[in-house]
């Protein structure tokens, strides 16, 4: 079994922008500049020929590149406390295209259908007991993040191992965007 998301990288340079707003919560497990994405699909714990099956369906989503941009800052809640902080996406239409491709994909490969609704976003870090006041404080002081727009060329599929720091992620494949004509 192996598990595996679809994801955006983040380009260097705006993880890097990230970087300094990665700091100062508690209890936080803040990703490294390196693990940044925006996740497109999860797909969960599949066999090889399933993998298999989704890297083709995967190789025939196509589209165009396009700009997004990171905004804001914001937190999941789990059971009434703060679990996730996160960046905010200024997502356009092409990006919400590209998560329902890669749906489509998924349900071709045999996938059972994702109902959750597709809220684009950058995980920063993962709490553990952090308490909401200090989380509230955290976004309050970061809400008006606004990075350069970057352009999409390519989304990856990454597989995703236990790791002594949370989660280590690889690279799997590359599928290119076409470039605007």
């Amino acid at each position: 079994m192996i598990r595996l998301f679809a994801a955006l990288p983040i380009p260097p340079d705006i993880a890097e922008r990230l970087s300094p707003l990665m700091a100062g919560v508690p209890g936080a497990h803040w990703h490294t500049p390196d693990k940044l994405h925006l996740t497109l699909r999860f797909f969960g714990e599949i066999d090889e020929r399933q993998a298999d099956d989704l890297d083709a369906e995967l190789a025939g989503v196509a589209g165009e590149g396009f700009d997004l941009a990171l905004v804001g800052v914001g937190s999941f809640q789990r059971g009434g406390a703060p679990h996730h902080l996160w960046a905010g996406v200024e997502a356009p239409a092409a990006l919400r295209d590209l998560n329902r491709r890669c749906e489509r994909a998924a349900r071709r490969a045999g996938l059972v259908a994702d109902t959750r609704t597709f809220t684009p976003h950058v995980t920063l870090a993962y709490l553990d007991h952090t308490p909401p006041s200090v989380a509230a404080a955290w976004l309050a002081a970061h809400n008006l993040l606004r990075t350069a727009p970057f352009r999409a060329r390519a989304f990856d599929l990454y597989s995703s191992w236990p790791a002594r720091d949370g989660q280590s992620y690889r690279r799997e494949r590359t599928y290119p965007l076409t470039s605007a004509a």
